[in-house]
């Protein structure tokens, strides 16, 4: 078996399965939710590493957390961030099976 470094997983937290993430899928592009803290060379090591695939670019972006109420209870919820990996031609990542 490779030697992965645990430390890639705090770094790629999950998949991110949406219709517009499924779009991208056909452009070669997965979409990640990341640790805040993580940089583009890190996430690009990261997916490199666990999936066994070439990453070609990495964006990223850190969705807001909105305000909502609930119950008559305001809350607010967390700051997302995500990655965006293009990967190779002839390379693949199935998101919808598990590590």
């Amino acid at each position: 078996m490779k030697n992965i470094d645990p430390r890639h997983y705090d770094i790629i937290v999950a998949p991110v399965v949406t219709e517009k993430a499924t779009m991208a899928s056909e452009h070669n592009k997965v979409v990640f939710k990341v640790a805040g803290k993580a940089t583009k060379p890190q996430i690009k090591e990261a997916v490199e590493k666990l999936f066994d695939v070439k990453v070609k670019s990495v964006n990223t972006l850190v969705r807001k957390g909105k305000t909502k109420v609930f119950r008559g209870q305001f809350g607010s919820q967390s700051d997302v961030k995500r990655a965006i990996v293009t990967l190779e031609e002839g390379h693949r990542i199935d998101v919808t099976t598990g590590l």
